[in-house]
């Protein structure tokens, strides 16, 4: 019975997500690109972003909120679950950019709607167009946009976290910008990979202390890797 409700409130929660960007997102291109004002993404992302998470019941509290900087950051979290992105879409910054995977840029209207609100789409298999992605990922943090990065590159199966991708990392280091380590949990028991299926659940969001980069290389990034690492490893377990 559990799995049948959890099924039918999945399926709510699609066809009337899916239903809000195909009528809203087409309104928030047209303003938002024509006047060249986020907030008319934002808004309007936040909004579709709150329906999903209250029709598939996913609740969060968050601890840490004292250690956000009053500028722009790097957000580094570990990636449990497909609704890792959305809570902290809404928990950590109202206007949070994110470092994406270039193939969502294919989503219908979704796609268009990252791009215009500044995401970052990123090639990972190409590294030169990556690092062209990471350079003007370094200047939007420099114009003062926060940025969410997740540095295990997809979802871990298990309760240990994957070995860690340099790119957000470099991405800091040359905007000079703090990182922000973020620990969430909860969310493999929501939807677990390679299902469809979401389960109410409440996540956890933890936040540290900023790393500071600023005054490391491009050469720092590996000892920056393993301090962020062991941030996050401290925060998971408390």
């Amino acid at each position: 019975m559990t799995n049948l409700i959890a099924a039918v409130r999945s399926v709510l929660t699609y066809i009337s997500v899916a239903l809000y960007v195909l009528i809203a997102g087409p309104i928030a291109l047209a303003i938002g690109v024509g006047l060249k004002n986020k907030t008319a993404l934002y808004v309007p992302g936040h909004i579709g972003v709150g329906l999903a998470l209250g029709l598939s019941g996913i609740r969060y509290r968050v601890r840490g909120r004292e250690h956000i900087p009053h500028r722009a950051a790097v957000f580094c979290s570990n990636h449990e679950s497909n609704v890792d992105p959305p809570v902290l879409f809404q928990a950590l910054h109202k206007r949070l950019h994110v470092l994406f995977k270039a193939e969502l840029k294919k989503l219908p209207v979704l796609g268009a709607v990252m791009v215009a609100g500044g995401f970052v789409p990123v090639e990972r298999d190409r590294k030169e167009a990556s690092m062209a992605s990471i350079d003007r990922a370094a200047e939007s943090i420099r114009a003062g946009n926060s940025f969410l990065i997740f540095p295990e590159g997809t979802r871990s199966r298990t309760a240990e976290m994957l070995p860690f991708k340099k790119g957000g990392f470099i991405m800091a280091i040359k905007a000079q910008a703090p990182i922000v380590p973020v620990a969430v949990s909860g969310g493999r028991a929501a939807m677990q990979k390679g299902s469809w299926l979401v389960r109410p659940v409440m996540v956890d969001v933890r936040i540290g202390a900023p790393v500071e980069t600023a005054g490391m290389s491009v050469d720092d990034r590996d000892e920056l890797i393993e301090i962020v690492r062991a941030r996050i490893e401290e925060l998971r377990k408390s």
